[in-house]
């Protein structure tokens, strides 16, 4: 008697993606995807691949940024410049729900591939467009990245201290939350496509837009009260107290405060009362006028303490707080491992990579183990005779005009 094998299925199982995208903000929106059970096929240009694959840092002379966001996806080869390319991708979209790319504005159009197009051959596709500067508008076809569209968002000019140069943040955030944005804005779609009884779309998210829709109450408040937001270090106008507190061995405590009845357990532990009626201190908004003033006292009481004796006091105290932890650390940290925020990827060659975990976790909804990131080309012959039929001759004959790869063509 056989027995049979429990196939694990996740929410987005049977959901198929072609991952057009290159380096970030694409590839992860549709790495998300792939997270919760998608069947996301990378589809790279023969001979080169994701400009990512190129890109530190490395290990073995690997890239470690490839193995982490080309993860859970099969990777295809097309030459999209020539017509066969666009054929073959075409062929494929007909039986795909969602197409993720971030070319500049026109390049789909320009290779017959854009979204008019696409839906022809397909009119329950979704189709996700991300660019710097979104499909409109007199900037859409300038060129942008992770670092440009932070400066176009603001977001620069308010980040660093008020006498030095802008300082941008120490990851890629747009690209990041362009690709949160593209997988929310992709799953509305399916839900819109699926449950409600609509059709396939087009999503066209600018990557300075992402970053703009974080920059919280900026605009508003220089339209109704002319108040313009600037660099001021680490100082912020819903924290007063508020800074990275140097402790007297070298570390630093991050500390928010700004509740009146949390300043009052802050002024107690400190064992100072007087300062919960001083007058400069009574209230939030009063602490905000006098935040250097208050800030120092809080200073010379943490500079005093080592950081463990300062983290127990704080956390008996029931204040918001954290060590400003270092990547070493953070592999260390006991609630991680409790959470297991940090997750082990087995690589044929690399061995265990250390990566960060799915996120969010459901309590109903499974995410799937994590497959490694495939070789260039190496699920092309699969995929074509899956999704297409084509047989052994037909892959050949395109692998022979360069239209595509296939691992043997490729280690030839």
């Amino acid at each position: 008697m056989m027995t049979s094998i429990a196939v694990k299925t996740y929410p987005l199982t049977g959901v198929r993606v072609l991952d057009l995208g290159t380096m970030l903000a694409g590839p992860v929106a549709a790495t998300l995807l792939g997270d919760f059970g998608a069947d996301v096929i990378k589809i790279e240009q023969p001979g080169g691949g994701d400009t990512i694959r190129k890109l530190g840092p490395f290990a073995d002379g690997e890239s470690l940024s490839w193995h982490v966001e080309g993860r859970n996806k099969k990777s295809v080869t097309i030459d999209l410049r020539v017509p066969a390319g666009q054929k073959l991708l075409l062929d494929l979209a007909s039986k795909a729900d969602v197409v993720v790319e971030n070319f500049r504005p026109g390049t789909m159009e320009k290779w017959g591939i854009g979204y008019d197009t696409l839906s022809k051959v397909n009119p329950e596709l979704i189709l996700l467009s991300i660019s710097g500067y979104g499909q409109t508008g007199p900037y859409a076809s300038r060129a942008a990245y992770d670092r440009i569209a932070l400066a176009f968002a603001g977001v620069l000019n308010i980040t660093g201290f008020p006498d030095r140069p802008p300082v941008r943040p120490g990851i890629a955030m747009a690209d990041y939350q362009a690709a949160l944005f593209g997988a929310f804005g992709t799953m509305l779609a399916l839900y819109g496509r699926d449950a409600a009884g609509g059709t396939g779309q087009h999503i066209d998210l600018a990557l300075y837009e992402a970053v703009f829709r974080f920059t919280d109450v900026m605009v508003t408040a220089y339209e109704k009260s002319n108040t313009k937001r600037e660099r001021t270090g680490n100082k912020h106008f819903a924290a007063a107290p508020g800074d990275h507190f140097p402790t007297s061995d070298g570390r630093y405590i991050a500390l928010t405060v700004s509740a009146d009845t949390v300043f009052k357990r802050l002024c107690e532990l400190m064992e100072m009362p007087s300062l919960i009626t001083d007058e400069r201190f009574t209230s939030h908004a009063r602490r905000v006028q006098n935040l250097d003033a208050i800030n120092a006292i809080v200073a010379d009481w943490i500079y005093k303490q080592p950081v463990e004796v300062v983290m127990a006091s704080l956390e008996k105290a029931g204040l918001a707080f954290s060590p400003i932890l270092s990547v070493q650390e953070i592999t260390e940290n006991e609630h991680y491992k409790a959470r297991g925020s940090i997750a082990t990827m087995e690589h044929p060659r690399l061995g265990p990579l250390k990566v960060p975990a799915v996120v969010p976790r459901m309590s109903n909804t499974p995410t799937r183990e994590f497959e490694p990131a495939p070789e260039l080309g190496e699920h092309t012959a699969e995929i074509l005779a899956d999704w297409l039929g084509m047989d052994a001759l037909a892959i050949e004959a395109l692998a022979s005009d360069g239209v595509i790869t296939t691992p043997k063509a490729v280690t030839a």
